[in-house]
């Protein structure tokens, strides 16, 4: 049982009750779509939404280097559109509007769009589905090129967002979508990731699936070390698609080897959660214990799953920071510590610090490295117990 994952708490409802749904994952034996049933709808998640793309700087330099690449790729100019579904504060078409190329954001939280139009870049305030996609299409214009980053899994009904896109898509154009994979997520034992705002855990297999059945059908695929081991899938409507490379096929096959083309192939990952949280649980009960203090590093999403599933409070973590002004005199939902900015650290010098945001690991160990001052230690929960 745990709470939404952005669902921060503000001093004035700690005292309130708080609505905790089911984390249980299940799997469908004819599709093999790994998915939580929509406790909750994606409207009442998404329409007023804590996160904010633009705080993670290697995530705005992995977004100038696709719109790079992309322009370079599709030979992009000002006559043409890129539309981005779930385009959160901009963070990413920025950079095609710096390079003179018309773009247009599809974001469904209103708070955040703000912001993004605060840069100056169009955005619609809309869920995807067929009807928005055709509407906006119809508005806006058609697009050459539509990503979609870290939004598919975001999505109950993945067959009607992926029609969506095909609404914003030209029939030459081009649809690139990318999302945590299901084969990094269980073999690098990221249980953490799973919450409610996802509703979907993907495989190219699955993805390609819903994506055909749109009319849009993938024809090459890069892996990307982002959040942890994602996939970018290109996909092209069906019309017009061609054949898909040999990339697509390596990780078709290096997803039927490792089991997950069967239903059987999934199992045996609660074991490898209970270690994770056994080693975590163990070692902070022996800094306090020795009576070192520990600070958390980040609030995001995954680090309320990890703290709420390992029963993670105030008396284990003193509290955390994170970046986002957001997020920072709040309480993180049910475990109720504190978040403060990252000043807060250099202010109380703890003896560890526990990095929620693993995935940023290499950012974030350049980033904190004034800790070694005080002779703090950084420690990694996933894949497993790291201090450094």
């Amino acid at each position: 049982m745990s709470p939404l994952c952005e669902s921060y708490v503000p001093t004035e409802k700690l005292d309130d009750a708080e609505v905790f749904y089911p984390l249980h994952v299940r799997i469908c034996d004819a599709c093999l779509l790994v998915q939580l049933p929509a406790y909750v709808s994606a409207e009442h998640i998404f329409s007023n939404y804590a996160y904010f793309s633009s705080y993670s700087d290697s995530w705005v330099a992995h977004a100038r280097q696709y719109a790079l690449d992309m322009t370079c790729r599709l030979d992009l100019s000002s006559n043409s559109l890129v539309t981005e579904v779930a385009s959160n504060d901009g963070y990413l078409l920025q950079h095609f509007l710096a390079l003179g190329i018309p773009v247009l954001g599809v974001e469904p939280a209103a708070n955040v769009a703000d912001a993004a139009r605060s840069k100056g870049i169009r955005t619609e305030v809309e869920f995807l589905n067929p009807e928005t996609g055709r509407n906006i299409a119809a508005r806006r214009g058609e697009a050459d090129l539509v990503a979609g980053n870290n939004v598919l899994a975001h999505v109950p009904d993945i067959r009607g967002f992926a029609a969506g896109l095909r609404a914003l898509v030209k029939d030459t154009g081009l649809v690139t979508l990318e999302f945590p994979h299901l084969l990094q997520l269980i073999d690098r034992r990221q249980y953490d990731t799973i919450y409610h705002e996802h509703f979907s855990y993907l495989s190219l297999l699955t993805s390609s699936q819903a994506l055909a059945a749109s009319g849009l059908r993938v024809v090459d695929v890069d892996e990307l070390n982002t959040h942890g081991g994602s996939l970018r899938v290109y996909a092209r409507p069906t019309e017009t698609a061609g054949e898909p490379t040999s990339r697509v096929k390596a990780v078709l096959d290096a997803e039927e080897a490792a089991g997950l083309h069967t239903v059987a192939g999934h199992t045996g990952f609660a074991s490898q959660v209970l270690k994770i949280k056994g080693d975590l649980v163990r070692f902070l009960l022996d800094a306090a214990a020795a009576g070192l203090s520990v600070a958390g590093y980040g609030a995001p999403g995954k680090g309320n799953t990890l703290l709420n599933h390992c029963a993670i409070r105030t008396d284990l973590l003193n509290y955390t920071v994170d970046r986002s002004h957001f997020k920072q005199g709040k309480f993180l939902p049910g475990t109720h510590i504190p978040i403060y900015a990252p000043e807060h650290l250099a202010l109380t010098r703890p003896d560890y610090i526990l990095v929620l945001p693993w995935n940023l690991k290499e950012e974030l160990i350049q980033q904190l490295d004034y800790v070694r001052s005080w002779g703090g230690r950084l420690v990694f929960p996933i894949p497993q117990l790291e201090i450094i």
